[in-house]
């Protein structure tokens, strides 16, 4: 287990450069198994997720060359081969669901063990089976889970029961080399999401309806080669800008693709928190005054609520919380996605702050309280370790966040761009991989 040693109370002020978007690379990475011709991809940020689906890829015949210091990747999946059987999918990471559409193009019959859930509390594998049973996919057992398909995917119409990133994705990638038209109703529509839409229809795909919540897809039958830049992660773009208000430093973040930004702006506004523009340069300027924007209606409490896009991504409202922490007056965070995202939140008690768990989905937070140094532990959820790191940044003296190395599966670099901006900050314990 690695540790995060923080000496707080520096601001953090600099420029950084965002990575390519982890949640974009890993969907794209896992529909190259839809072709048999090269994908160049550009901008692949050098993460644990990532080197997970390559070392897979790999190991069943992928050819892949993959220039970590210039962040390309070359993959040709011709000589990809699987036998028909159980296949153990890579660990420790729920986006090896992606890979499902492509192992059934490639082989009539997987199987692989259920994952019921994770840190952030029960996830269900049901969208997916649904999906895939839609196309022509049949269930042959349950424990583990057999898949087998009989001919090509089959073009189908679907209305989800709630938006499913991943269950959209998949939904995507088996239409996309599927019999006739399918049509999704009720989909995804992130950014990543739209990446992969571009992406495919760049192979030859034929999608309509990108970046909205009902796509209709056309068959083809067989996808080509070609390149793709990965778009800077619109998490850590967040992140960055967080840090920076947090620490009453001013950072400034290339790249920083302001159309995706209007309501992440507006949740920091209601923290106290003013990120300004230049040309693509998001910019938070030092020594703001943190104080939770009161709503109008006087009888209820200051919210911010995160859901599917495009709600504020629920992946970034832990980032909020510490902004609450330092702020005056009180907010209330609404998770509307998963039933276990704030069972951390007693980690931060023992730096002093003061949050109250209404239930499995909400909480309350009353700010401007002294807070002082701590030693916690982060759960294995990305954007929680760094909550907990940008509370320790923010006081004086040695905090220690154990168990922080689940930011490394999305950060490539954390504590050297960390560094660059001033802070003191050093991993304990860390194995590289």
């Amino acid at each position: 287990m690695a540790s995060l040693v923080v000496e707080g109370g520096k601001p953090l002020s600099g420029t950084i450069v965002p990575s390519g978007n982890k949640n974009a690379v890993l969907p794209i990475l896992c529909a190259t198994l839809l072709t048999d011709d090269t994908v160049t991809i550009y901008n692949v940020p050098n993460i644990t997720d990532i080197k997970k689906i390559v070392s897979f890829l790999e190991a069943l015949g992928s050819q892949i060359d993959w220039n970590r210091s210039t962040r390309i990747l070359k993959i040709n999946n011709s000589n990809f081969h699987v036998e028909p059987g159980e296949v153990a999918l890579p660990e420790g990471m729920r986006s090896a669901l992606l890979l499902l559409p492509g192992l059934l193009y490639r082989t009539s019959s997987i199987k692989f063990l259920n994952t019921k859930g994770c840190a952030l509390g029960v996830r269900e594998i049901d969208p997916h089976v649904d999906v895939l049973r839609s196309f022509g996919v049949k269930v042959l057992s349950e424990d583990p889970i057999e898949f087998k398909l009989t001919g090509r995917f089959k073009g189908n119409r679907i209305w989800q029961e709630y938006v499913s990133v991943t269950s959209t994705e998949n939904f995507i990638m088996a239409a996309v080399l599927g019999e006739g038209k399918s049509t999704l109703i009720n989909a995804a529509c992130e950014p990543h999401v739209q990446d992969l839409c571009r992406f495919l229809n760049k192979l030859g795909a034929q999608i309509e309806g990108i970046g909205a919540n009902i796509l209709q897809i056309q068959g083809v039958d067989r996808l080509g080669g070609g390149k793709v830049t990965i778009t800077p992660d619109h998490h850590e773009i967040t992140t960055f800008l967080a840090l920076g208000a947090m620490t009453g430093g001013e950072v400034r973040v290339k790249t920083a693709i302001p159309q995706h930004f209007d309501l992440i702006n507006r949740c920091f506004r209601k923290l106290g928190v003013i990120i300004e523009y230049e040309d693509d340069t998001a910019l938070v300027k030092g020594n703001q005054i943190h104080q939770i924007e009161n709503p109008f209606t006087s009888n209820i409490l200051a919210k911010i609520e995160a859901a599917p896009w495009p709600y504020l991504p629920a992946d970034l409202l832990p980032l909020m919380i510490p902004l609450a922490i330092r702020a005056e007056g009180s907010i209330m965070f609404w998770n509307k996605v998963y039933e276990g995202a704030f069972f951390w939140i007693s980690e931060l008690g023992k730096f002093g702050a003061h949050v109250v768990i209404n239930d499995p989905h909400r909480i309350i937070v009353f700010g401007n309280l002294p807070l002082q140094p701590a030693t916690v532990e982060a759960p294995y959820i990305i954007r929680a370790a760094v909550a907990l790191y940008m509370t320790a940044a923010s006081i004086p003296g040695t905090s220690i966040i154990k168990g922080a190395e689940s930011i490394r599966r999305a950060h490539p670099n954390f504590v050297e761009n960390l560094r660059t901006l001033g802070a003191d900050v050093a991993w304990d314990g860390l194995v590289e991989n």
